[in-house]
């Protein structure tokens, strides 16, 4: 349904009140206010700062709005000796980036749109509060605060914060033309911020535009995906996102929503222990689930645009084979030789997606396989080794000929000392290498006497 703001605009009476939270009051944010009304204007707090803070959730990132054009802020910023960044493409749509203290601000100028391409809007400035309120997506997003956390709604934003409800401002086919994204931020919103199911007429607008998402560039499409992953029910999240027949466009690779839902709930409730919380990246394996070759892994890094390290790091969760992962009955001393072949944060991954899966699979909890996985994930958050004692240097001082058996022994020695919790010394390992030449010595002798 199609609301009409209109009879709001000359409302000016704040609706609600901010709590005095650190965001609001740290100094760097004063001082960063104290600039932009030096010369009378009224600044507010915009976008998820206020939705958070109204919330009580913890506030990331602080946006303020100004009715002052971009070369205004410019100038009071500098006058009150505030550095900003220059960024052309923010500066034409009106926002200035501002660093005070270390602490980056947006500070965007009161706009409305001009015109619209399906991914960028065209603006022009305004001093209109409600303006600026009613071009943004969501109602939910289009809350403003005064320096001292006094609440501007115009569309009603509370109410559906109250309600864990997500709307978009006005008609939702019209915001979806507008830019495309929103098509995945909505499902997004609802993922982080809902408590009932969606709402039926943006859902509706989402499903008959899904094939509009494939116009959004792949840098906000993996954007969007990543964070929606880390709500606290992707696997909704993502059901949803198929239903309105947008999963298949954006990942098409998610065929494993179940055991994406039975890893969110280990990261969170299963198991606590160091490197065990919400992963974005994890959870992306989790929902696409082996890959037969690197290629195929490396193929959908570069088609989100993953940075190297992340490439590398899915290609190792999605093709790392069976026998090279860990499993819940792992000797110590093969626990130790994997952890030191994989690193720990790569074991507590691959740990946590093949229980999830294992988890899936068979419907039901095995204790023991339980307590299993619990202890080689609790010890590979523990693992710290020492640096290993030798060096080849050190096995040609002991008398090695150089050449291959030099790089040989150093790795017997190496998976001994591992085998061993890594608590032998150099004279251990010294030890360890004269029993073993002379042992292969005399079963030498023996063969040639035979």
């Amino acid at each position: 349904m199609t609301r009409n703001w209109s009879h709001l605009a000359d409302e000016r009476r704040p609706v609600g009140q901010l709590s005095p939270d650190p965001w609001l009051t740290a100094p760097a944010t004063r001082r960063l206010l104290a600039a932009l009304e030096a010369e009378g204007t009224r600044v507010r707090f915009v976008g998820g700062c206020v939705r958070d803070g109204l919330l009580r959730r913890p506030v990331k990132d602080v946006d303020v709005a100004t009715p002052d054009e971009p070369e205004t802020v410019v100038a009071l910023l500098e006058a009150a000796g505030i550095r900003t960044v220059p960024w052309s493409r923010g500066l034409a749509h009106g926002t200035v980036l501002a660093v005070v203290d270390e602490t980056p601000f947006e500070v965007t100028t009161l706009r409305h749109d001009v015109a619209c391409d399906g991914r960028h809007a065209q603006v022009a400035f305004t001093r209109d509060w409600l303006a600026d309120a009613t071009r943004r997506d969501f109602t939910i997003n289009a809350l403003s605060a005064t320096a001292d956390g006094a609440v501007y709604d115009y569309v009603e934003g509370i109410a559906d914060l109250a309600a864990g409800r997500v709307r978009f401002v006005g008609r939702a086919t019209a915001r979806i033309h507008e830019d495309a994204l929103r098509i995945l931020r909505f499902f997004r919103f609802h993922a982080h911020y809902a408590s009932t199911g969606p709402d039926a007429d943006a859902y509706a607008a989402c499903q008959s535009l899904a094939p509009l998402v494939q116009g959004v560039s792949a840098e906000r499409t993996r954007t969007e995906l990543l964070k929606t992953l880390l709500a606290p029910d992707p696997a909704g999240a993502l059901l949803l996102m198929r239903g309105a027949r947008v999963l298949p466009l954006v990942l098409p690779e998610a065929e494993h929503v179940g055991r994406l839902r039975m890893l969110a709930f280990l990261e969170t409730r299963g198991v606590v222990a160091p490197g065990v919380a919400p992963d974005a990246l994890r959870r992306l394996a989790a929902v696409v689930g082996m890959l037969e070759t690197e290629d195929q892994a490396l193929a959908l890094a570069e088609r989100l645009r993953l940075s190297r390290a992340e490439a590398r790091r899915l290609t190792a969760m999605v093709t790392t084979p069976p026998e090279a992962r860990p499993v819940p009955d792992l000797s110590p001393a093969d626990r130790y030789r994997r952890l030191d072949r994989l690193g720990p944060a790569l074991f507590i991954d691959l740990a946590l997606l093949d229980w999830a899966r294992e988890r899936q699979g068979e419907g039901h909890t095995d204790s023991r396989r339980t307590r299993g996985w619990i202890a080689q994930i609790e010890a590979a958050g523990g693992f710290d080794p020492p640096p290993f004692p030798l060096t080849g240097r050190d096995l040609l001082a002991a008398g090695l000929p150089r050449g291959p058996a030099v790089g040989t022994a150093l790795a017997a020695l190496r998976d001994w000392w591992l085998a061993e919790g890594c608590r032998p010394g150099r004279a251990d390992l010294l030890h360890r290498l004269h029993e073993t030449r002379a042992a292969h010595a005399l079963a030498h002798t023996e063969t040639v006497d035979r």
